[in-house]
C-alpha cells in the first residue's frame, strides 16, 4: 500500500498545483517557455523546452487527478497481483510519457513522451500474459508505430526551419509546403494514436489490459494525445485537411456507435463510447473549434475515467465475467457502484446538467449553426441517438432484470478502496462541466436556432433511447436467432468488417499464403528437384552398386554361365 499511497499523494498535490497555476496563467493571459540547458559542447547546446500556459497545466492537472484516483483504485482491483509495484510503476511511467507529451513544444522531447506512451501501452496491454494479450498488444503496437513513422518523418521535414520548436513556426510559417507536408504527417500521427477511421480496430483489442488502464487510457493519456496535438498544431491546418479530418472523424463517430450498440464485452462497449467521443473531437476540431475540442476533452476524461472504475468494479466482482448477457439486477447487488454507472452514462447522453451536457450539447448547436450540409448534420445527430442507445442497452441488460449468472455469489459494495477512487472522481463528473464553462469559454458562444433545431437534440435523444430498448427486446426475443440479425450484428458488431482488414488482412492472409509457398515450393518442387529427392537418388544409387560390391563372386559366376549361353545359342 505505501507505494501506491506515496504515488497517490504526488499526483494529488502535483494535481492541485498545475490546476491552481493554470487558473493563474489564464486570467493574466499569460505563457511561459522554460528552456534548461542539458548539455554544453564548444559552442553547440543541448536545451529542453518546457511550455507552460493555460491549456498545458489544464490538461496536466487532469491526467493527474486520474492517475492519481486510478492508482488508488488499483490498490484493492490489483491486490491478488503479486507484482502490484511493478504494475504501479509502470502506470506511473505511462503518466509521466504523457506529461512530457503535454509540456513540449518541441517535437524531439515530444516523441520521447510519444514513443513512451506506444511502448508502455504495450506492456501493460500484454499485462495478463496469454495470447488473446499477445495479439492484442501487438496490433495495439504496430498501429501505432504508423503514427510514429509520420511523426519521424516530420522531424526530418523541421529542419528546413532548423529548429523543432513548433511553436515558433506555426503563425508565420503558414502555407508553406513545408508546413502543409508536416501538418500532414502530423495528421497522419493524431490519426492512429486517436484511432480514427481506419486504425479503429486497436481501440478494443486494447481492453486485454486490466480495467485500471482501460480507465487511464480512455480517458486522459494514450487516446486522447493525437487529439491534444492537433489542437496544438491547428493554426497550420489547411482548408483540405480540415474537410478531411471532418469526414474521417465523422464516420469513425458513426461507425462507433453502431459497433456499440451490436457489442457484449462490457468492456468493449464503454471502448467503443470513447472512439465515438474522439470522432466528435475530432470533427469539431476540423470545424476550427479547438477550444469546443478541448472543453469536450476535458469533461470526458472525468466521466470515462469513472465509467471504467464501474466497469471494472462490476467485473472484480463477478468473477472476472465481461459478457452483459450473464448481468442483471447489479442494482439491488451493488447500489453504489451502479448509481456511479448511471451517472457516468447519462453524462456520456449529454444530460442536463452534468459535465457531458455542457460540451456536448454546444457542440451540437455549433454544428446547427454552421453550414457544412445536411451529410454533417445527420451524421452527428444519428451518432448522438446512436450513443443513446448503446447506453440505454447496457443499463437494460446490466441494471434490470434478474441476476443471470451463479446462483452462488458473493457480490456487494464493500471494496471500500475501490469506492473512495471512484468518490474521488463523482462530484467532478458532476460539477465541472459548468465550472470549465465558466473559465474556459471567456466570451460566451451565441447560438441562434430555431426552436425545432434547438429541440432537435433531446428529440434525438429520445428516439436513441427507445431505438437502444428495441434493440435489447430483440436481442432477448426469438427474432434474435433469424439469420438476417445474425449477419446485421456480425457486420456491424465487427465495426464494419474492420478487424478482417486490419488484423487478418495485416497478419493472417499473409502467414496463410506463406505457408501455402513453404509446402508448395520449399518443401515441393524445389525439395523434389535438389536437397532431399537428391539425397534418396545417390541413397538408392550406393545401395545398387553396394549389392554388386557384396555379391561380386556370384555376379561374375553368372555373367560368366550368361556369356556361355549367349555363345552356345549364336553357334546353334
Amino acid at each position: 500500500m505505501s507505494v501506491c499511497l506515496i504515488y497517490f499523494m504526488g499526483f494529488l498535490i502535483f494535481s492541485m498545483l498545475s490546476f491552481f497555476l493554470s487558473l493563474n496563467f489564464m486570467s493574466l493571459d499569460y505563457m511561459m517557455v522554460l528552456e534548461i540547458e542539458m548539455v554544453s559542447v564548444n559552442s553547440s547546446s543541448v536545451v529542453m523546452s518546457i511550455l507552460f500556459d493555460w491549456m498545458s497545466l489544464l490538461f496536466a492537472s487532469f491526467v493527474l487527478f486520474i492517475s492519481s484516483m486510478v492508482i488508488f483504485y488499483s490498490y484493492e482491483y490489483m491486490g491478488g497481483d503479486f507484482m502490484i509495484n511493478r504494475f504501479i510503476m509502470l502506470v506511473v511511467m505511462f503518466v509521466v510519457s504523457m506529461l512530457l507529451l503535454i509540456f513540449s513544444p518541441n517535437l524531439i522531447s515530444i516523441l520521447l513522451g510519444w514513443d513512451g506512451l506506444g511502448l508502455v501501452s504495450y506492456c501493460l496491454v500484454i499485462y495478463y500474459q496469454n495470447v488473446k494479450s499477445f495479439n492484442a498488444g501487438m496490433l495495439t503496437a504496430l498501429t501505432n508505430r504508423l503514427g510514429d513513422v509520420a511523426f519521424l518523418m516530420s522531424i526530418a521535414w523541421m529542419l528546413n526551419y532548423g529548429s523543432w520548436n513548433y511553436l515558433f513556426f506555426l503563425d508565420f510559417m503558414f502555407g508553406s509546403v513545408e508546413m502543409g507536408i508536416i501538418m500532414f504527417l502530423m495528421l497522419l500521427a493524431g490519426m492512429t494514436k486517436s484511432a480514427q477511421f481506419p486504425f479503429s480496430s486497436w481501440l478494443p483489442a486494447a481492453m486485454a489490459a486490466p480495467t485500471p488502464v482501460s480507465s487511464l487510457v480512455h480517458s486522459s493519456t494514450l487516446v486522447t494525445a493525437g487529439v491534444y496535438l492537433l489542437i496544438r498544431f491547428n493554426f497550420c491546418m489547411g482548408e483540405s485537411m480540415k474537410i478531411t479530418l471532418l469526414f474521417v472523424a465523422s464516420l469513425t463517430m458513426f461507425l462507433a456507435g453502431l459497433g456499440a450498440s451490436y457489442e457484449f464485452d462490457l468492456k468493449k462497449i464503454i471502448a467503443l463510447s470513447t472512439l465515438s467521443q474522439l470522432g466528435l473531437m475530432m470533427s469539431i476540431l476540423a470545424m476550427g473549434g479547438y477550444i469546443l475540442s478541448f472543453y469536450h476533452l476535458l469533461t470526458h476524461a472525468l466521466f470515462k475515467a469513472l465509467l471504467f472504475m464501474c466497469a471494472g468494479a462490476m467485473i472484480h466482482s463477478l468473477g472476472n465475467c465481461q459478457d452483459i448477457r450473464f448481468m442483471g439486477g447489479m442494482i439491488i447487488q451493488m447500489p453504489l457502484t451502479c448509481v456511479f454507472f448511471m451517472i457516468c452514462n447519462m453524462s456520456l447522453c449529454g444530460l442536463p446538467f452534468l459535465s457531458g451536457f455542457y460540451s456536448k450539447d454546444l457542440i451540437l448547436e455549433f454544428v446547427s449553426m454552421g453550414n457544412l450540409g445536411v451529410y454533417i448534420y445527420l451524421i452527428y445527430f444519428v451518432s448522438t441517438g446512436l450513443t443513446v442507445a448503446y447506453t440505454l442497452r447496457l443499463i437494460y441488460f446490466v441494471l434490470s432484470g434478474d441476476y443471470n449468472y451463479y446462483s452462488f455469489h458473493n457480490i456487494n459494495d464493500l471494496g471500500l478502496d475501490m469506492h473512495k477512487g471512484m468518490m474521488g472522481i463523482i462530484f467532478f463528473v458532476v460539477f465541472m462541466g459548468s465550472s470549465l464553462s465558466w473559465m474556459i469559454l471567456s466570451t460566451p458562444y451565441f447560438i441562434c436556432l430555431s426552436f425545432l433545431m434547438k429541440m432537435m437534440t433531446i428529440i434525438v435523444v429520445l428516439l436513441g433511447g427507445w431505438f437502444g430498448y428495441e434493440l435489447a427486446q430483440l436481442v432477448l426475443s426469438y427474432k434474435s436467432k433469424s439469420l438476417k440479425f445474425i449477419w446485421s450484428s456480425m457486420f456491424f458488431g465487427s465495426m464494419w468488417n474492420m478487424p478482417y482488414i486490419s488484423t487478418f488482412g495485416v497478419n493472417y492472409y499473409f502467414l496463410q499464403e506463406g505457408e501455402k509457398i513453404y509446402s508448395t515450393v520449399d518443401q515441393g518442387w524445389s525439395e523434389y528437384m535438389g536437397g532431399q529427392n537428391f539425397y534418396f537418388s545417390l541413397s538408392l544409387l550406393s545401395k545398387f552398386f553396394l549389392i554388386f560390391s557384396s555379391n561380386n563372386l556370384k555376379i561374375f559366376l553368372f555373367l560368366m554361365v550368361m556369356w556361355v549361353v549367349f555363345l552356345v545359342l549364336m553357334i546353334f
